[in-house]
């Protein structure tokens, strides 16, 4: 039975065309029907009323039908129109339906069937270069014409596609086509000099700087990379800048933090505002970047006992370092068994203090310390060999971490560095050792390696920028001629590079991640800073590529004039080209070429008097002025020259005599020795 839905505006009811009534599961829905039975019989009953007079009821209800189907294509005109209107037009139709399942199953086979082909491609490409070398032809042989066919079809395919996303930049698909070659085609071929980690090292050139004669135990870098700290055993501490160097490589400054103290280390701050400069003295000093010194850490009290209640170290620091975060605070471990944490606002008191103690509860002396790469972790190592951290987020009375006898028990660790990644740290030891520790396995050493000798409790170890080497230096053992800088890969401890650096020992190193440049501080004085034009930036490679200015020739000028082209003719000076000409001018001229003066006549000329002398001055000048002149001979005897006023003195007497004439007494001089002999002495009868 065929249903039609009559509206009445937004009223919609369905019914059936030989008026038989709904079937209704409840009585509401019985209800309803009659309700709408008899609107419908009212309808029809107004249809043949006005519309259809004296036609039969089968006619009446045909156009109660089409009176019905009208209205409701009107309406559904009308909801359209609005709809569309509104611009939700495309919301009710129906969407398209897709079958998810053949859709990926043809995508896998396409997919498929690209790689396949693409593979093909290429080890024909392989095999094409690798005859072309072989045989010596320029052209390769051709392609199967069934993969060309396949190849152009997909290549047509590939057009009609939407590319999604920018295309992949040429290294990478040069290093697509790298991986397919062969292994003996890429140890063959000798322009590639990559290392089998795939990263090259920047030690193709070498740059020189010479601090001085004795060691240099540290050396530190800015976070830019433009300026360059290093402190030596000769108790000196310069600053080095590569953009201002010229061809000297002077340092720009030079100071003395402590006399008698050998630094032991200097480390710039996250920022590069402050220089952390560490001697052998209980007091650690902070510079600025040009120099200058901002302050010195305090003093503690030496006659305490417990070291938490003293204001600053009482005995020598071995090394220090700055937060990797923070700018204003940074670390410092000494002798007296304690590591400190100090901020930059009030130096005169530490901040914590951190008391590393061995397995029987005692004092340990740590001899090197370090933060982590995130700053979480402070960490230092003792003379007894073991490895001890604290979180730096707590208070420092537990450690995370303590590892005994790391090292050989009664020699000194004399460095420890976190990686970037903060999943390892290496330690290096003056037992010859270098270790690489897994900070998720703390029970022993990942790798080790020895026969490293080290003879300096400064010697430093690192790791790569990459984070895929850990490096180091040895110093020279008996026989041998330099020392070296060892590089072991971290994850398979392989010696991957190792290089004579100098003809002295290896104490201090810094690879800039920035620079990509390796500095390194030798036993001989000098820092040596290995880098690669190719690779490295800045740096040593403005000091290097710098040349001896040449200066002109100042015969030509011979000083610099003043251009004034509209001043006066009085005021303007007149511009000389060369020397020659200066010189026939000045020949010309009787008071710069020193002419003798001309001969007088009897009235004389020129301002001068003749001898004789005819005027009134000349006169006046001859008779009056010569009368006056005294004449003193300085070469005469100065006593003679008293002694003449002597016997004018007691002729004519004028100033001393005549005023104590009258009341001067009669003077009485000493007699001589042989008068007083020749008088008779008395005697007593």
């Amino acid at each position: 039975m065929k249903k039609t839905k009559i509206t009445f505006g937004k009223i919609g009811i369905g019914v059936s065309l030989n008026n038989a009534p709904l079937p209704t599961p409840s009585a509401a829905s019985d209800s309803a029907n009659s309700q709408s039975s008899q609107e419908i019989a009212l309808t029809q009953s107004n249809v043949g009323a006005f519309g259809t007079f004296g036609k039969s009821p089968d006619t009446a209800e045909k156009s109660v039908m089409v009176n019905v189907t009208n209205d409701a294509s009107i309406a559904e005109d009308e909801s359209d129109e609005l709809s569309k209107a509104m611009g939700f037009a495309g919301f009710g139709k129906k969407a398209r339906e897709f079958d998810l399942e053949k859709l990926a199953e043809d995508s896998r086979k396409e997919a498929a069937e690209r790689n396949r082909l693409n593979i093909e491609k290429l080890s024909l490409e392989a095999s094409a270069e690798k005859e072309k070398e072989e045989n010596g032809n320029v052209m390769g042989p051709p392609p199967p014409p069934g993969l060309a066919k396949q190849q152009s079809t997909h290549g047509e395919a590939e057009d009609d596609e939407e590319i999604i996303g920018p295309p992949l930049p040429p290294h990478m698909l040069h290093s697509m086509q790298d991986t397919t070659k062969s292994s003996s085609a890429c140890d063959d071929s000798d322009d590639e000099d990559d290392d089998d980690f795939g990263y090259k090292l920047p030690v193709s050139h070498e740059l020189s700087l010479g601090h001085g004669s004795k060691p240099v135990n540290a050396v530190a870098m800015d976070v830019s990379g433009s300026r360059l700290v290093s402190g030596s055993a000769d108790y000196d501490v310069k600053y080095w800048d590569f953009q201002g160097m010229d061809v000297a490589r002077e340092p720009f400054r030079t100071f003395c933090p402590h006399d008698g103290y050998p630094v032991r280390a200097v480390d710039y701050s996250c920022t590069g505002d402050k220089v952390l400069v560490i001697t052998g003295a209980p007091q650690a000093k902070v510079y600025d970047r040009d120099g200058i010194e901002l302050f010195e850490c305090g003093k503690g009290d030496m006659y305490l006992q417990d070291m938490r209640k003293t204001k600053g170290h009482i005995s020598g620091i071995t090394h220090g370092c700055w937060h990797p975060k923070h700018k204003e605070e940074f670390l410092t471990s000494s002798l007296d068994g304690t590591c400190r944490i100090w901020h930059t606002s009030k130096p005169s008191c530490q901040k914590h203090v951190i008391k590393p103690r061995a397995v029987s509860g005692l004092k340990v002396k740590p001899t090197s310390c370090c933060y982590s790469s995130d700053g979480l972790t402070v960490a230092c190592v003792g003379n007894d060999g073991s490895i001890q951290m604290w979180d730096h987020r707590k208070n420092y009375v537990n450690t995370i971490l303590n590892i005994r006898d790391c090292h050989m028990k009664g020699t000194e660790t004399s460095s420890i560095c976190f990686s970037y990644d903060n999943k390892y740290y290496a330690t290096r030891g003056m037992d010859d050792t270098l270790k690489l520790w897994d900070i998720r396995k703390p029970t022993s050493s990942v790798f080790s390696a020895t026969g490293l000798f080290n003879r300096f409790d400064m010697t430093e170890c690192l790791f790569s920028p990459n984070d895929q080497l850990v490096v180091t230096g040895t110093s020279m053992n008996r026989g041998d001629t330099s020392g070296k800088l060892v590089m072991f890969n971290r994850n398979t401890w392989k010696l991957e590079h190792h290089m004579d650096v100098g003809n002295s020992h290896v104490v201090s190193i810094v690879w800039h991640p920035r620079l990509n440049q390796i500095c390194v501080g030798s036993g001989d004085g000098k820092i040596r800073i290995l880098y690669d034009p190719a690779l490295s930036r800045n740096g040593a490679i403005l000091a290097a590529g710098k040349r001896k200015k040449r200066y002109k020739d100042s015969g030509v000028v011979v000083s610099q004039q003043i251009i004034t082209p509209h001043a006066l003719p009085l005021f303007r000076e007149e511009r000389h080209k060369s020397t020659r000409k200066l010189e026939l001018r000045d020949r010309k001229d009787p008071v710069k070429s020193h002419q003798p003066d001309l001969p007088l006549g009897n009235a004389g000329t020129g301002g001068r008097v003749s001898a004789g002398g005819s005027t009134l001055s000349s006169y006046i000048i001859r008779n009056l002025g010569l009368q006056n002149k005294k004449i003193e001979d300085d070469e005469g005897d100065p006593r003679e020259a008293l002694l003449k006023y002597d016997k004018l003195a007691k002729e004519d007497p004028y100033w001393v005599s005549p005023a104590y004439a009258v009341t001067q007494p009669i003077p009485i001089f000493k007699e001589d020795e042989q008068t007083q002999k020749n008088k008779k002495q008395k005697t007593d009868n």
